[in-house]
């Protein structure tokens, strides 16, 4: 698949600490690519620097864009996780400035303005302040100046922050539309759920490591444990199950672990002979489980719960 972003041996050190730590990574086009980490594992670090707010100490980035600019950020749009509005200022008048900014004439930009105040029904909105909205509507303003410019990257840093259900579907609806018009979303949350709802690729940084990447679906299948979830009526067939294990086993339901020379298919006629089975699927690890379990092979102190 063609790159839009390609990152190459990225190091960026601050006094003693390794931020990042000669990063290879490609940011496949038209996809939503999940960058995780725990806390200071360096998501915020290749953000700045892909955004140019830093600069690495060493290493390259390539922009691989559709079309030329004399401003390469004028094709990004970036949602930071902390708030960047104006409080004082009317919110017609900060997605002018934003656009503006990123080179559209004030034609373009009220344009612009005009078709995402409709999208999100948001007309009445144009002329309160930032300090009259709400969290979540101050949230939903900032991801409009993220995209008022039509960029081709998208990088969002938590950007369903502070929304209540329905606003989060709202954005979710709208970076789907993003995704099918070949936009390019590098989506950094610590929402395991959310990550494994949405994104396409993944990459997990620890301590300014890229320690796993790839397609989310072939990380899944490269850590499963060949456990099977079966339900059923009848009565188990615990004493002729040779070569499998009982991971977990209760009326009507049992979790089966084959062993290594056994196969599924083994497993499935040798329970049809005795128990008639409603369902029987392959368990495949959460996300999170994942996560905790490669962060932890790199982190001295056991990780607890999901990224934060």
């Amino acid at each position: 698949m063609e790159s839009i972003l390609s990152l190459r041996s990225l190091s960026k050190n601050y006094e003693n600490v390794i931020a990042l730590n000669k990063v290879d990574l490609e940011i496949p086009k038209g996809i939503i690519f999940g960058l995780l980490g725990p806390n200071g594992a360096g998501k915020t670090s290749m953000i700045r620097i892909i955004t140019r707010i830093t600069m690495p100490d060493s290493g390259e980035i390539k922009y691989l864009f559709n079309k030329s600019s004399s401003d390469e950020m004028e094709q990004i749009g970036y949602l930071p996780e902390e708030r960047g509005l104006y409080p004082d200022m009317k919110i017609r008048e900060q997605l002018m400035f934003f656009a503006q900014i990123k080179g559209l004439s004030s034609k373009e930009a009220n344009k612009s303005i005009n078709q995402w105040f409709d999208t999100f029904n948001i007309q009445d909105w144009a002329n309160r302040k930032a300090q009259e909205l709400s969290k979540g509507m101050q949230q939903l303003v900032q991801f409009i100046s993220c995209m008022i410019h039509d960029p081709e990257i998208i990088i969002l840093d938590e950007p369903f922050s502070g929304l209540d259900p329905i606003n989060s579907n709202r954005i979710k609806q709208e970076i789907y539309k993003l995704k099918e018009r070949g936009k390019s979303i590098i989506f950094s949350t610590h929402r395991m759920e959310q990550v494994e709802e949405m994104c396409d690729e993944i990459a997990l940084i620890n301590k300014g490591n890229i320690i796993l990447k790839g397609k989310l679906q072939d990380i899944k299948h490269r850590f499963k444990k060949d456990i099977f979830e079966l339900k059923f009526h009848g009565e188990f067939p615990s004493e002729h199950l040779k070569g499998f294990d009982i991971v977990e086993q209760k009326p009507g339901y049992a979790q089966i672990k084959c062993q290594e020379k056994f196969s599924y298919s083994a497993l499935l006629r040798t329970l049809s002979d005795f128990v008639e089975i409603y369902s029987f699927q392959e368990l495949f690890p959460s996300l999170n489980e994942i996560f905790i379990d490669q962060v932890s092979l790199t982190t001295e102190e056991p990780i607890d719960g999901a990224a934060k």
